[in-house]
């Protein structure tokens, strides 16, 4: 709020100089209010005086009442000399007579010493016009601080109370005020543009109403990208003429079902084989029931990742009890194995066919974007595990993310990988192969493929059979830690080792191989599923190691909101040197902004204590947190903490309190 950053571009260089300067600002703008009131407002005026002054009864106020009638006065002005100057002494610099309207009345005087402290600091003298006696002599040094402010309104007013600079001050404020203007109009385009370009995601969608015989699209997302496959669907749909419905699985009832001729499902596998948690319930009521669907037609795109044992489990179960309870597929379920481009164009292919309108464009891999590495800073020095780097990222042009989303990044191999994937393959690595319609050497393209470790099946291959015959590498999947007004996206990664002390590609390329002020290539993706809640409620965050970056950035969203109902317990291993963002943590807890941090470091007592043990000795708090409302976040790992967590949650709460809690949206998870 008190610097600004100059690096900063579009949205985020705009907030940054709106709220900055704002901020700078804001103290002269209310000077200049406060203090011109006084000349606006005769209640104000008054109050002022009687708040302020020493004697309010003797203070000068505005007489609004008929002008005095007499003889004029007469004056010995050798003898108000005198008397100013026995006053006022040697110092002297300026003096000004008000003379009594009638004879009789007293005169005032108003000096001002060449040493007074600003052109506004008058000290008053009250006498006799005709013979200069003093009657009264109340000088500026006198005064309390308030009585001294009293009279100084007007220096307040223009800044000469603090002399040249303050005058310079708020006149360069005065004249910054267009600048204001400027930048919230320009913030409020960039809403309305955001706006424009959700209704354009969902292609002018309108949900049928009455009866409309429309089809059915039920989604079930963990991260958000069955939500937008989902949304492709339907507009697929309606660009050949049907109406449709698009809602989560969590809102299609039994009826929904019953009623539904056609239905297509968009659903993701959480984990090994889970339902996501906004679909546990619809698991839990509805594929536990027999129901008669002999009436529906029903299709199944399911997302999954084949490094799991159980792929597409969730999707597969929904499949088979559509078909044992009547219903008949359109046609056979598509299995997309992290975001297969191949699959999904199948699936466009199938719709195409039952429409009978081929689609209008080809779904395309999602593109991604150069990015600048633009810091890497080291968080656990010493640490007895792995090393964890904040890494900072700075967008090409304006980007925004909300808080909870994620970021899909393209690692790179490292140079000494691919030299030692070449050593005996006889190849060099300067060669001239084609990629992706580009002419490039093959060490730069072998960058971004996958490297076997056997490599037995490529000797004799030349350069361009070889790139051919490898697979590129799959992106990595990483939560956000800033929230898009700091103006850099921000990760916290730890560096995972394989037993030959190499580096995993993802966490390697970011934490140690790719060159600060070079380019990272990533997409922000949306993960609606772990977004802060609508209303300003408590949240309940926990979370362990680099699962700290998904909380870290609702934590600072709610924070710029200005909410302070926040309940952190956060695991690692010790204190001394696995204390992640430890000065900010600490600086929330002393603002407030923090309402209670628990934290929990398991090697540093003789038996080992985790996230989810804290949680279950503070029961009596949870059950308080969440009658007052609360949500509850998880970002970290999901073998251990996440599971250790859901386990504590279901005996403390019971299970059926926590699936109300999933299906009311106060249980998210951002687990891996």
């Amino acid at each position: 709020w008190l610097t600004l950053d100059w690096k900063k571009k579009g949205r985020s260089f705009n907030w940054d100089l709106h709220s900055v300067a704002g901020t700078w600002c804001l103290v002269f703008y209310l000077l200049a209010a406060l203090t011109g009131l006084s000349w606006s407002y005769e209640w104000y005026n008054q109050g002022l005086t009687k708040l302020l002054s020493d004697a309010p009864q003797n203070e000068r106020v505005r007489n609004r009442g008929p002008a005095p009638s007499g003889p004029a006065p007469t004056a010995d002005y050798a003898a108000m000399w005198s008397s100013i100057y026995s006053a006022a002494g040697p110092h002297l610099s300026a003096y000004n007579i008000r003379m009594p309207p009638v004879a009789g009345q007293p005169a005032t005087v108003f000096y001002l010493l060449n040493t007074s402290p600003h052109d506004r600091a008058l000290n008053q003298i009250t006498l006799d016009p005709a013979t200069g006696i003093t009657k009264r002599h109340d000088r500026y040094s006198d005064k309390s601080l308030k009585a001294q402010l009293l009279t100084s309104i007007y220096a307040l007013h223009t800044g000469s109370y603090f002399g040249i600079v303050g005058r310079i001050i708020l006149t360069i404020t005065a004249l910054t005020m267009p600048l204001f203007f400027v930048t919230g109009w320009l913030l409020y385009l960039d809403r309305r543009r955001k706006k424009r370009q959700i209704k354009d995601a969902r292609k002018g969608l309108v949900q049928p109403g009455g009866d409309a015989p429309a089809w059915l699209i039920g989604f079930a997302s963990q991260s958000g990208f069955a939500e937008q496959l989902a949304w492709q669907t339907a507009g697929q749909l309606q660009a050949a003429g049907l109406p449709v419905k698009v809602q989560p699985l969590a809102n299609v009832s039994e009826q929904d079902l019953r009623d539904s001729s056609n239905a297509l499902f968009v659903v993701s596998t959480f984990g090994d084989g889970e339902a996501p948690d906004s679909a546990r319930g619809f698991e839990r009521k509805v594929l536990g029931r027999a129901l008669s669907l002999e009436s529906l037609n029903y299709a199944v795109l399911g997302l999954g990742d084949r490094q799991y044992q159980h792929f597409c489990g969730f999707a597969r179960r929904l499949h088979t009890w559509l078909g044992e309870h009547g219903g008949k597929t359109l046609f056979a379920p598509v299995e997309v194995d992290s975001g297969d481009p191949y699959a999904l164009r199948h699936w466009q292919q199938q719709l195409g066919l039952l429409t009978g309108q081929a689609p209008v464009d080809t779904w395309q891999a999602p593109s991604y974007d150069n990015w600048t590495l633009a810091r890497r800073e080291l968080l656990n020095p010493d640490s007895c595990g792995s090393p964890v780097y904040l890494v900072g990222l700075i967008a090409p042009s304006t980007s925004s993310w909300l808080a909870g989303d994620l970021v899909e990044v393209m690692p790179r191999n490292c140079t000494w990988a691919i030299e030692h994937f070449l050593d005996g393959l006889g190849i060099d690595g300067r060669a001239s192969v084609e990629l992706d319609g580009l002419s490039q050497p093959l060490d730069q393209a072998l960058a971004s493929r996958q490297l076997p470790e056997n490599r037995a099946h490529l000797v004799g291959l030349h350069a361009q059979a070889l790139v051919q015959a490898l697979v590129p590498l799959a992106m990595r999947e990483y939560s956000i830690a800033s929230i898009a007004a700091d103006g850099v996206l921000e990760l916290i990664v730890r560096q995972e080792l394989h037993p030959d002390g190499s580096l995993g590609i993802g966490s390697g390329w970011l934490t140690e191989h790719a060159p600060v002020g070079g380019s990272i290539s990533l997409r922000v993706r949306r993960n609606s599923g772990f977004h802060l809640p609508n209303e300003p409620v408590p949240m309940i965050l926990l979370g362990n190691g680099t699962g700290l970056a998904g909380l870290r950035s609702l934590l600072k969203a709610r924070i710029a909101d200005g909410q302070q109902r926040h309940w952190l317990l956060f695991g690692e291993r010790n204190r001394e040197h696995d204390f992640l963002c430890r000065d900010e943590l600490e600086g929330w807890l002393i603002e407030g902004d923090l309402e209670r941090l628990d934290l929990v470091f398991s090697r540093d007592q003789a038996e080992k204590i985790y996230v989810q043990d804290r949680l279950r000795e503070s029961a009596a708090e949870l059950k308080k947190w969440l009658a007052d409302g609360a949500v509850i976040y998880i970002c970290g790992s999901l073998q251990g903490m996440a599971s250790g967590v859901d386990h504590v949650l279901n005996q403390v709460l019971g299970i059926e309190e926590v699936d109300r809690l999933i299906e009311q949206g106060r249980y998210r998870r951002d687990v891996y």
